[in-house]
């Protein structure tokens, strides 16, 4: 990272350790997407690569605007099972304007599916269909944050965490598979599959923030 405002360690820990949950139903500006199994794969070496070809894009389109670029999520974890969609955290000076970065990640085939206010000024852009023969295929979901945010915080920390603890990251692939199990079997969405395995991933948390003095 060579923009610090992306570092988690520049993000106040009491923000970190606290989790700013927000139960809001009306986020989805797309609530129409086609509901799907929920698929996981063994790690593809090749995500990393996908990962870079993507942020190099976004970079290109936004210019100055991009205040820092991370590769989170599963996919940026070896040895993970995964749903095969690259999740990016974007940051950007202020969210709330959009002006500043939707149209031209639009042109880039990214659409806003959703804006959250209330959680950290969240928005996400997918790239919806893979088949268009843009290069944005595989699949991706761009979430877009302020500076200093615990959010990004967070998921760097817990990447890198499990990049480097074996059990945790065997504990949080067990808690995966068992949830898109379960919620396939109920025929739920991927919003209800996360919520099966929050408890496992506030557990290990815990743990991070303990190996950090912060809890």
């Amino acid at each position: 990272m060579n923009d610090d405002t992306v570092d988690p360690f520049n993000a106040e820990p009491d923000g970190i350790t606290t989790f700013n949950n927000v139960d809001d139903p009306d986020v989805w500006l797309r609530p129409g997407l086609p509901h799907a199994p929920i698929e996981l794969v063994d790690h593809d070496p090749g995500w990393s690569e996908q990962y870079a070809q993507l942020a190099e894009q976004i970079h290109s389109a936004l210019g100055p605007a991009v205040l820092g670029i991370e590769h989170v999520g599963s996919t940026s974890v070896p040895g993970l099972a995964a749903k095969p969609i690259i999740d990016i955290a974007l940051v950007v000076a202020d969210p709330g304007e959009e002006s500043v970065y939707r149209a031209p990640l639009q042109a880039l085939d990214l659409t806003l599916v959703i804006r959250q206010p209330g959680w950290y000024q969240h928005r996400m852009f997918k790239h919806l269909d893979a088949d268009t023969g843009n290069p944005l295929a595989p699949m991706c979901n761009l979430h877009v944050f302020g500076p200093r945010c615990p959010e990004v915080a967070r998921m760097l920390l817990f990447r890198d965490w499990l990049r480097d603890n074996s059990a945790d990251r065997h504990r949080y692939q067990t808690a995966k598979l068992r949830s898109a199990a379960e919620a396939n079997a109920a025929g739920e969405t991927v919003m209800e599959y996360n919520a099966r395995k929050q408890s496992v991933i506030r557990d290990i948390y815990r743990t991070i923030f303990r190996a950090h003095g912060w809890v």
